[in-house]
């Protein structure tokens, strides 16, 4: 579980999001991913910092040994807080813009995506970073800034066919 709460660190998907910014066919996509993910780091952030400032759970972690210190996602702004989580905030933006720029060409890999965020989530509570609200939150925070900002940005009209 340690493997998937790890991919959901800012650090991967934001070279993913640079990747597809990269690609010529997959600009518009990389914008819209890159620009969600900061924003969506960046409020989650502030929001458990400052506003919610929710505690983690204190527990002590049982299960086998990991490789190495779980990395907590609130090194942007500098606080420890719990509510909402970063990491299931940018699993939910992945999971929306991917599945979307993937609705026209494979219509079932929309909802395959969403394995995702639902794999990330479990792994933050597996590993007593969060508390289920938490990624509840993040879930429905990213899934809500990543609709704004690519409506925003008319990532729509990317993938509309042409008429000609």
């Amino acid at each position: 579980m340690w493997i998937i709460t790890e991919i959901g660190d800012v650090r991967w998907l934001v070279l993913l999001s640079i990747v597809l910014l990269i690609i010529r066919r997959t600009r518009r996509v990389g914008l819209v991913m890159l620009l969600s993910l900061v924003a969506g780091t960046i409020g989650a952030g502030y929001l458990k910092g400052y506003v919610i400032d929710n505690p983690r759970p204190e527990l002590e972690f049982l299960g086998s040994e990991l490789p190495y210190e779980i990395a907590q996602d609130t090194f942007v702004l500098g606080t420890n807080g719990s509510f909402p989580s970063g990491h299931a905030t940018r699993a939910a933006v992945i999971a929306l813009l991917a599945g979307y720029a993937l609705s026209n060409r494979f219509p079932r890999g929309r909802y395959l995506i969403w394995i995702f965020p639902v794999l990330e989530s479990l792994s933050r509570v597996y590993v007593l970073q969060h508390y289920p609200m938490d990624v509840i939150g993040g879930t429905i925070f990213g899934t809500t800034l990543a609709a704004i900002i690519g409506n925003k940005l008319k990532m729509y009209k990317y993938f509309e066919k042409s008429k000609a």
